[in-house]
């Protein structure tokens, strides 16, 4: 029987394309993502590519739409909790505590209630993945990136303790944390729609990755052969040899 995986944010950036990857190497792909026209385009562009994709409008803030989700499923053999993101750069004297409080709850409730939700069919898949989408900043603070930094490390902290709660059950958790990664929206999203700041995030870096590196590494995780697994990928360009420290050819 062909597997299912389900990716959460799957309307652009790391969550398009780790779906089309995944499609691609012969899952069935559910694209969960709260933009219904995004993940149905999508999910016309990967059956016109041979590929098979659902499209499913979701809001994993919510829990009920989540359990609605599972119950549409007859199996889920595989799970990218890619849903985040990160709103603004200001201080932690003058940050606005309901971004911090949407950062948290799509963040870290988002993916536990992806977690929570699916986890009874990962289990009797009899060799389910869990992959969480972290990130450098789940391990690094700067200055900025308080609100981000502090949703981040939560979501870590989610894939670190799962891991140690299912020992011993066919599951395996991978968390995959990127650094500097240039997608069409996260940037553009964190400076509220200030293109020209966006760009400036990855001003004289030759080479940052793609949505395309990072689905590329979801997809190895993923493939490995059932007692392999990878406990924690950081991902990051040449270019970036730690969170403060980036060559820019200018």
């Amino acid at each position: 029987m062909q597997k299912v995986a389900v990716v959460t944010g799957a309307s652009s950036g790391i969550g398009a394309a780790t779906a089309v990857s995944l499609a691609r190497e012969g899952y069935r792909v559910v694209l969960a993502a709260r933009r219904k026209e995004r993940v149905e385009r999508l999910a016309d562009q990967i059956a016109e590519r041979g590929g098979q994709a659902l499209a499913y409008p979701l809001d994993v803030t919510s829990r009920p739409a989540v359990d609605a989700l599972s119950e549409s499923l007859d199996r889920c053999d595989v799970l990218v909790a890619n849903a985040g993101g990160a709103i603004g750069m200001e201080s932690v004297a003058e940050a606005s505590a309901a971004d911090w409080r949407d950062m948290y709850e799509v963040n870290v409730l988002g993916t536990l209630n992806v977690v929570q939700a699916l986890l009874g069919k990962l289990i009797a898949s009899g060799d389910g993945v869990v992959v969480i989408m972290s990130s450098t900043a789940g391990f690094v603070a700067y200055e900025g990136g308080g609100g981000y930094v502090a949703a981040k490390h939560g979501t870590h902290a989610i894939a670190a303790t799962l891991r140690l709660e299912l020992c011993g059950q066919p599951v395996r958790v991978v968390e995959i944390a990127p650094g500097m990664v240039r997608t069409d929206e996260f940037a553009v999203n964190r400076y509220r729609g200030d293109a020209e700041k966006a760009a400036a995030v990855y001003a004289g870096v030759a080479e940052p990755l793609s949505a395309e590196d990072i689905a590329d590494a979801v997809t190895w995780a993923v493939t490995r052969p059932p007692h392999f697994n990878v406990d924690l990928m950081v991902l990051r360009p040449r270019a970036q040899a730690a969170q403060h420290k980036v060559h820019r050819e200018l």
